[in-house]
């Protein structure tokens, strides 16, 4: 069941019923959470409920253990009871996603050496959303560890954290200390809620529908059958694939943040419009924010502070593992590993040149050059300057180049596309040409909006007060995903994470 189908429109407009029916009783609002995550889960495969539902009644125990150990003699015990209690958390992890990568591993590693081995691979099915349920579940008890909240006594109040449905199977990976206090009291439908969380849920429909999915059969025919494609057509392919991916993720999280507001919840915002950034390393504190700041305080800040006596170099260092981590954590493959190291490698020349944290301010130019009251050229348009616009575009190539490793089945085939877009030119592949118009169209709205939002926070889709432009967008979107959808519903790229 896709948050983008009809069956999940109806399964939601049942939860959202009985939901607001209860809009006194905080905790019957969280059972009816719970109960709705748990076949939403099921429902996909109910083989898969014991695993979240025996790790969520295990960190619930771990959790309030770890909150009662405060006495300075405790330190010490509290400190590995916490590291007990993510080893916990990451073995399932690395059972059901990493097992077999590793057994493969090490029987190439011995058959590279001469050495004969028999080995065969285990039937593993990975439960859906794994990566991103074990995220909370670590968070929890390592907040508790620093302090930063204290443990729950409410079973129901956790459960629904860990498996809450909007977000369970492809994120944002909401922190416990900020997600837990909203289930604490009631929620009754508020107006300015339902209202965003709706505009929220068809602009993200628009994003995967009209844009993702009519993008993603260009990029499918062209990536999936590389070997009989020309440079110039991997090189059309390659470029369209980071836009998808953001369609395609960035559609996903505003559904599950506007379920989440019409259920009165606050989901975390995953995307900040990244290709706007100047260098790779404002593009990743824009892109995947959920698991971008997750890494950041609980690997990266860790890891600096052990290697800050070695000056740049460790914080070399400490960015490269975080980065190979992040590609890892995308699947088990080596594509993903190396798709990490690039960007460790990328992160070198900023951060000994001192602009790792550095934020650039984009200079908007007026489109006629219209001049302030003292004379200087304003900066309050709606053009980018030129310096802007090209590390915009050096920033997008570069995350292009990174994905068509992310997006290879093997490190041969990463470097097969990559060495045909350079040595072969030829006539570009031409899908038919409705499905062309389909997404350049809906390529061009995303962008629109994209480029009035950053350049005038007030404006866009999503943020404009005139209610007319607003209806009549909302109207066009729905009407153009009715008539594009097609018959059968896309899975989320990243449901596969």
């Amino acid at each position: 069941m896709e948050i983008n189908s009809i069956p999940f429109l109806l399964f939601f407009v049942v939860v959202f019923t009985i939901y607001y029916i209860c809009n006194k009783h905080a905790k019957a609002q969280n059972i009816i959470l719970l109960l709705a995550s748990y076949f939403f889960y099921g429902y996909a495969d109910w083989k898969m409920l014991p695993v979240i539902a025996v790790m969520t009644v295990i960190f619930y125990f771990l959790g309030i253990k770890i909150g009662s150990l405060n006495g300075e003699s405790e330190r010490k015990t509290k400190y590995w009871l916490t590291t007990f209690t993510v080893i916990i958390g990451l073995l399932p992890l690395l059972y059901f996603k990493y097992f077999n990568f590793f057994v493969k591993s090490f029987a190439d590693l011995f058959s590279s050496l001469g050495l004969q081995t028999n080995y065969s691979t285990f039937k593993i099915i990975m439960p859906l959303g794994i990566s991103f349920f074990t995220f909370r579940l670590i968070s929890y008890a390592v907040e508790i560890n620093r302090g930063k909240m204290q443990p729950t006594k409410d079973f129901i109040a956790f459960a629904t954290y860990i498996a809450f449905f909007p977000s369970l199977m492809a994120g944002p990976i909401d922190r416990p200390n900020k997600f837990l206090p909203q289930l604490a009291v009631s929620r009754k439908a508020d107006y300015n809620g339902l209202v965003e969380g709706f505009k929220r849920i068809i602009w993200g429909w628009f994003m995967k529908v009209c844009v993702a999915d009519r993008m993603g059969e260009y990029v499918d025919a062209v990536m999936n059958n590389f070997a009989i494609h020309n440079g110039t057509s991997l090189l059309v392919a390659s470029l369209l694939y980071p836009m998808q991916m953001y369609a395609d993720f960035g559609g996903y999280s505003n559904m599950a943040i506007g379920v989440g507001k019409m259920l009165g919840i606050t989901i975390t915002e995953n995307f900040n419009r990244p290709f706007f950034a100047q260098n790779v390393a404002e593009y990743w504190r824009r892109w995947h924010i959920s698991l971008t700041s997750w890494l950041t305080d609980y690997v990266f800040m860790p890891l600096n502070i052990r290697f800050r006596d070695w000056g740049k170099w460790g914080l070399i260092l400490a960015v490269t593992i975080n980065f190979v981590l992040i590609g890892f954590w995308h699947g088990a493959n080596w594509t993903f590993g190396f798709f990490g190291l690039y960007y460790g490698l990328l992160y070198i020349p900023l951060v000994l040149n001192g602009k790792m944290n550095k934020k650039t301010k984009i200079k908007w130019i007026a489109l006629k050059g219209k001049r302030t009251s003292d004379g200087t050229q304003s900066q309050n348009g709606y053009l980018i300057s030129p310096k802007n616009l090209s590390n915009m575009l050096c920033t997008y190539l570069l995350v292009a180049l990174g994905l068509i490793f992310f997006r290879s089945a093997n490190m041969t085939d990463a470097f097969s596309v990559v060495k045909t877009i350079f040595t072969s030119v030829g006539v570009p592949f031409l899908t038919d040409r409705w499905n062309t118009v389909l997404f350049l169209f809906g390529t061009a709205v995303l962008c629109a909006n994209d480029w009035l939002e950053e350049c005038k926070s007030k404006y866009g889709i999503l943020k404009t007060n005139k209610s007319i432009i607003l209806d009549i967008s909302l109207i066009v979107m729905i009407i153009y995903i009715l008539m594009f959808r097609g018959d059968a519903v896309k899975e989320f790229i990243y449901q596969q994470f």
